[in-house]
């Protein structure tokens, strides 16, 4: 089902786990240190990596923080931690760790971060294959009949797709091409904010909120109702 990396100093912890996943049709690799977690990251690319804090080499915050500053952190990570390093797995999760499991782990909260994990990991993908597609639809038309000034919104929105960059972090492509998704439809909503909401399925509050975070400017006309 997925490919799963369990980086942990303790064998007794790599083999539970590996036993754990393995029956839910997982497969498994195990690393006892940074090093290993290293090339194993390099060589399987993983869909999910359940990294311990403490280890004798590298600290997998340490680690964390490596992968995140070299572009690396392309998979989901969850922290494992003990009772004294809470305050620290939490603080890891700011670095760019989804989750943190505590030990002793529980069955049923392994399971269900690992499913949670893997669910992002297919969110991402089927994101990242509707923004290719729709860029590719738009180099196409661009290639087709390239023109010297974009007028028409659809237009607009297209030439702004091919620009999006992929190799970014979903979030940041994910608030992107929100933007260029709303901007789109507020146009054609001629600034009705009642009409986008209806169309794009927000409440009027939330879609407020949404468009000042991501920078889309309230023009005279999308203050209509």
């Amino acid at each position: 089902m997925a490919n799963i990396l369990v980086v942990d100093d303790e064998i007794g912890i790599r083999e539970l786990l590996s036993e754990i996943l393995g029956d839910e049709g997982h497969e498994v690799q195990v690393a006892e240190n940074a090093q290993q977690a290293r090339l194993k990251r390099d060589a399987l690319t993983p869909d999910l990596v359940l990294l311990d804090i403490w280890m004798p080499d590298t600290d997998g915050v340490t680690l964390l923080k490596e992968w995140a500053s070299k572009g690396l952190l392309t998979m989901p990570v969850v922290m494992m931690s003990g009772h004294g390093t809470i305050d620290t797995a939490v603080e890891a999760t700011r670095i760019g760790a989804m989750d943190f499991l505590e030990k002793p782990i529980a069955l049923q909260k392994l399971l269900n971060t690992v499913s949670d994990a893997l669910n992002r990991v297919r969110k991402q993908k089927e994101v990242n294959q509707e923004i290719a597609a729709f860029r590719g639809m738009a180099m196409a038309q661009a290639a087709q009949a390239p023109v010297p000034e974009v007028k028409s919104p659809l237009e607009l929105a297209m030439a702004a797709m091919v620009e999006l960059d992929l190799s970014q972090q979903l979030r940041e492509v994910r608030d992107q091409f929100e933007k260029i998704y709303f901007e789109f439809h507020l146009n054609q909503e001629n600034g009705s904010m009642t009409r986008l909401a209806e169309k794009t399925g927000i409440e009027r509050t939330h879609l407020y909120r949404k468009l000042k975070q991501l920078g889309v400017e309230a023009t005279r006309g999308s203050r209509r109702i």
